[in-house]
């Protein structure tokens, strides 16, 4: 076991800490906006880490927590009927195979737990969403970290030599975060048929809403296959609800949805959450067209940065990954103190790469014109 320090910083021989825990890497989170302001000493700060969605939330959203409905002082529903009802309409499927979380984030915790063991084994690939390797180690599994390719595609061969060793859970996010990339309909078909009927195939959808016409239904695909799995959606992002933190798991049986709702907390999704998640849901055409909107300044910025000859990875999310010609911790230091908060990455193999968020207008070309400064520094 790992022995604690005490507020002096001796050890202190009467605690010790999980060692699967004590020796996890840390989380690459967004940087807090009053910390950029307090480094850059600039007021306007274009906030381009952490994916959200910069338009906010609709207004049905902001029209429901100010209703009657929202009291605070009560506790919420923790089965989330009325969600997971919601969403078992919307998906067209049944609402006993939902579960409700905390953010996606929460799910894969829970996953990660509910089916993984010390010993056990997990797959994902590299670069990857960090959770997918942190949430298995910390339960203490090994963790196989598949590259992908040099030109940052899915390496379907890997993946599926990797599958062949049977893991219990296999992770992997479609279009992929940090990178954008997405699985087209054979590779999932492959995957899911190498995956088999003792692994279960967790895959990480977060970002879907933002894909173009032809990108495959995970869920249909995987039920169709007949595959163990869960899919991961979220309403932080096209949704614009990252604050409230609000997501859920849609399983392959009410029994996987049984066991992944029994390692959660109860009380798990808070009740403003709960609230502005169905409003959301009921209020498609405000989400679709703030997504039309996002996508189309990606492009704006993907053309600028491609005629400052910067490589990216092909986006169908709210971010671009690109090579920013240096080391990406120093890149997004010298982006911080212009005002910018970017997500240097830091995966071995990758650290050249940043995961820039895209934003408004006006946050974008603040982030194209301090990045120019880098790249003339």
């Amino acid at each position: 076991m790992t022995k604690a320090n005490n507020a002096a910083g001796a050890p202190d021989s009467a605690l010790a800490f999980n060692p699967h825990v004590a020796a996890l890497p840390t989380y690459n989170a967004g940087l807090p906006v009053a910390v950029a302001r307090e480094v850059s000493g600039h007021s306007f700060i274009a906030r381009l880490a952490s994916n959200e969605n910069p338009f906010g939330c609709s207004p049905k959203v902001t029209a429901a927590l100010s209703s009657s409905a929202f009291e605070p002082w009560r506790y919420a529903d923790p089965a989330a009927r009325e969600l997971r009802a919601a969403l078992g309409k919307y998906l067209g499927i049944d609402a006993n195979e939902i579960v409700c979380g905390n953010g996606s984030e929460e799910m894969i915790a829970a996953i990660a737990r509910a089916f993984l063991v010390p010993g056990g084994l997990a797959v994902t690939v590299v670069p990857s969403f960090g959770l997918h390797e942190i949430e298995p180690l910390a339960n203490g599994a090994k963790v196989i970290k598949v590259p992908m390719t040099k030109d940052l595609a899915f390496d379907i061969p890997a993946i599926e030599g990797a599958l062949a060793r049977k893991p219990q859970v296999f992770f992997i996010s479609t279009p992929s975060n940090p990178v954008g990339v997405t699985l087209d309909l054979a590779s999932l078909e492959r995957l899911a048929t190498a995956n088999g009927q003792s692994t279960l195939f967790v895959l990480d959808e977060a970002y879907r809403e933002f894909t173009e016409p032809g990108f495959p239904d995970g869920l249909e695909v995987l039920r169709r296959l007949g595959v163990p799995h869960v899919i991961l959606r979220t309403f932080s992002k096209a949704y614009g609800l990252a604050g409230l933190r609000v997501g859920y798991a849609a399983c392959s049986s009410s029994e996987v949805a049984r066991v992944v709702n029994a390692a959660k907390t109860p009380f798990n999704v808070n009740a403003a959450a709960q609230i502005a998640a169905v409003a959301a849901l009921a209020d498609e055409a405000w989400m679709r067209d703030a997504v039309a909107r996002i996508n189309a300044e990606r492009e704006r910025v993907r053309k600028v940065l491609h005629g400052l000859d910067i490589w990216m990875a092909p986006s169908q999310t709210n971010f671009l990954f690109l090579d920013c010609r240096g080391d990406s911790s120093e890149c997004a230091q010298f982006l911080l103190k212009e005002g910018v908060i970017v997500k240097g990455w830091r995966e071995a193999g990758y650290e050249r790469f940043l995961r820039v968020t895209i934003g408004t207008t006006e946050e974008n070309e603040k982030f194209i014109a301090a990045f120019k400064r880098w790249l003339n520094r």
